[in-house]
């Protein structure tokens, strides 16, 4: 078979954006996979995005990505998350077509120009000194390639369990991948075992809906790309919240010796956000009930997921449980729920850009670094495609900070501290909420996607007009002076106190009970403004505008903290300090220096067990 410039194992969340940002960028790529007709495959949940989450998507999106893409053409539902919050926490959630998500993925791949594919396992890589050069297939097909990107999701070595059956696989039904796992390890890579699980899958002919609560998508509706969306919208869907009960808990816990989770068959650690039923009723004893959510698969199928059950208890136990809750006691189920353990790889063995230290020219992203959740996946994926690719034009690596991405937070999170359980992102992982919100994404990394060749020039002029169209309505509002008789009306409506006199717009809009909306109804100068553009952007604008406004001063505090913490990160570290021996350092922070290697100081003070004192120490050993 030719060379390539990039070979990409696994098409699923990581593996797609992998490949798709390495051929946009102009490199030949090619994308391996086992089957072809599960690219980008929800494995479990038919959604993107959710708490911190939907910021990842945003940026992926951003940065000339395909996530949020393919997100809104096969979207049923959209929601805004967290919205009785400040806008750091707003979240954007999707849920999607199932099917229709893996279809359009393919199609947006297949459409790459300098995109190859081949149907295939691999179970080698060929590796030349210290260097990846390709790899090896079980068909015993040998590929050459200049970088080699491993996503390899869950497959690796994986196995099911379904109470005391168990079965090799990467997912139900679907083979598991063996030999890269054992040729890591004998490289030197540490190698772990981590679980993850799903929910059964219900026939919604046999549910009875009336006595759930019904979760309708956002009035005004919603998407994740910045870009308008190609095609139909699909036939909106809601979703249903669900409550588990005492009897449920009984059922379950008379099974509890059956669940590999507790009687010692697994052994590996499972995400702690996202439990089992079964450890539900044992970690909370104590509650009376647990909140699940029935959420369709797709725009017209009869299949619900039931977010919140996963579990790995017989199938009769599953299903007995089910039948306690109020809407399911007819239930038919389609399949039980499972849980899964796989290899994973100490994610402190790679650079920033997800290149392993060990083996130049190999890279890491998704589920193989100890990340659980599409979205992070599908941020790693990116990030390793556009490094691969720079690295072949012989440009600098691109590393996004903790201030600029959540994307940044999850890498540096990885690389710096380990897991010791499935990573996920969250809001609280990042210092700089207010600057990486789900809003503006597009205009904190548009222009580096362009620069990177990723960003069309209509995304990245879409985001310049955008910002521009901004700052004219931010400088109006600051500028015009709005008279008690023509607002005091609207004051009077939102409870607030009422004008004396003539006060700057702005100050107005500084009130909490007051938004851009309100005053649009009352000021015609600025409703001229924004009413003259499209409907999707011109809610994007009253957003930027009002967010600038109301929160610009968190957002400068915030800005102003990055900028020091930057100075940490212009001071290096040199690659051959002995940390072993700098007696003044705490033990922990000797194994830990000498084990991550970080690259700067403030890298350094980043790790899980670096004190503030031996940042002092490592400051003073530099010369500062």
């Amino acid at each position: 078979m030719e060379k390539y410039d990039v070979i990409v194992v696994g098409a699923g969340h990581a593996g797609s954006e992998a490949a798709a940002a390495a051929a946009n960028m102009g490199v030949r790529t090619l994308l391996i996979t086992m089957d072809m007709t599960k690219i980008a495959q929800m494995s479990c949940n038919p959604a993107m995005g959710g708490i911190a989450k939907g910021q990842i998507v945003r940026e992926i999106d951003a940065l000339g990505g395909y996530s949020g893409i393919v997100t809104d053409r096969s979207s049923i539902q959209f929601r805004m998350l967290n919205k009785s919050k400040g806008p750091a926490m707003w979240s954007p959630r999707a849920q999607c077509d199932r099917l229709k998500f893996s279809i359009y993925w393919r199609e947006e791949l297949e459409n790459i120009v300098k995109l190859d594919f081949w149907q295939d396992s691999v179970v080698k890589v060929l590796i030349q000194g210290e260097k990846a050069v390709g790899v090896e297939t079980k068909m015993g097909v040998t590929v050459y390639g200049k970088e080699v990107i491993l996503t390899t999701g869950t497959f690796m070595n994986g196995l099911i369990h379904i109470g005391s059956k168990r079965a090799e696989g990467g997912r139900i039904s679907e083979p598991h991948s063996t030999g890269l796992s054992e040729q890591m390890k004998e490289l030197g890579f540490r190698v772990g075992r981590m679980k993850t699980g799903t929910p059964a899958r219900l026939d919604g002919r046999t549910i009875d809906f009336s006595k759930f609560v019904e979760q309708k998508e956002d009035p005004e509706g919603g998407q994740f790309s910045f870009m308008p969306v190609k095609g139909r919208r699909l036939k909106r869907r809601s979703c249903y919240i669900v409550y588990t009960n005492k009897v449920v808990h009984q059922v379950l816990a008379q099974s509890l010796d059956k669940s590999p989770l507790f009687n010692g068959t697994i052994q590996s650690v499972g995400p702690r956000y996202c439990p089992s039923i079964e450890d539900k009723i044992v970690r909370f004893e104590e509650k009376d009930q647990h909140q699940l959510f029935l959420e369709p698969e797709g725009e017209y199928t009869y299949e619900y997921y039931l977010n919140g059950f996963s579990s790995s208890l017989p199938w009769k136990t599953q299903w007995d449980a089910m039948r306690e809750i109020p809407g399911l006691e007819k239930v038919k189920i389609f399949r039980p729920g499972y849980a899964i353990e796989y290899d994973y790889f100490d994610p402190t063995q790679l650079s920033h850009t997800l290149e392993t230290k060990i083996i130049k020219d190999l890279y890491f992203a998704g589920q193989i670094n100890g990340t659980t959740g599409y979205e992070e996946a599908a941020a790693q994926g990116i990030m390793a495609g556009i490094n691969a690719a720079l690295k072949i034009k012989n440009r600098d690596p691109f590393v996004l900070k903790r201030d600029e991405a959540y994307t940044g937070v999850l890498i540096d999170d990885l690389i710096l501290k380990g897991v010791n359980e499935p990573y996920r992102m969250f809001t609280s992982r990042a210092e700089y909420r207010m600057l990486l919100r789900q809003d503006n994404a597009d205009y904190r990394l548009t222009e580096i996607g362009y620069k990177l060749g990723l960003a069309s020039e209509e995304r990245y002029k879409r985001m310049v007009e955008k910002y521009e169209k901004r700052d004219e309505i931010l400088k109006t509002i600051e500028e015009y002076s709005v008279a008690p008789d023509q607002i005091n009306d609207l004051m009077r409506i939102k409870g607030t106190s009422v004008l004396r006199q003539k006060v700057k717009l702005k100050d107005v809009l500084l009130r909490p009970q007051i938004t851009l909306k309100d005053i649009l109804e009352y000021i015609d100068t600025i409703k001229d403004r924004i009413e003259e553009e499209e409907t999707a952007y011109r809610e994007e604008l009253i957003r930027a505008v009002e967010i600038a406004i109301k929160y610009g001063g968190y957002i400068n505090r915030e800005k102003l903290m990055a900028d020091k913490l930057k100075r940490l990160e212009n001071i290096k570290l040199r690659d051959n300090i002995d940390y072993t021996k700098m007696k003044s350092l705490s033990t922990e922070a000797r194994q830990k220096l000498d084990k991550i290697r970080p690259g700067t100081i403030a890298e350094a003070s980043r790790i899980s067990g670096v004190s503030p004192a031996d940042v002092s120490v490592l400051l003073i050993h530099m010369g500062r």
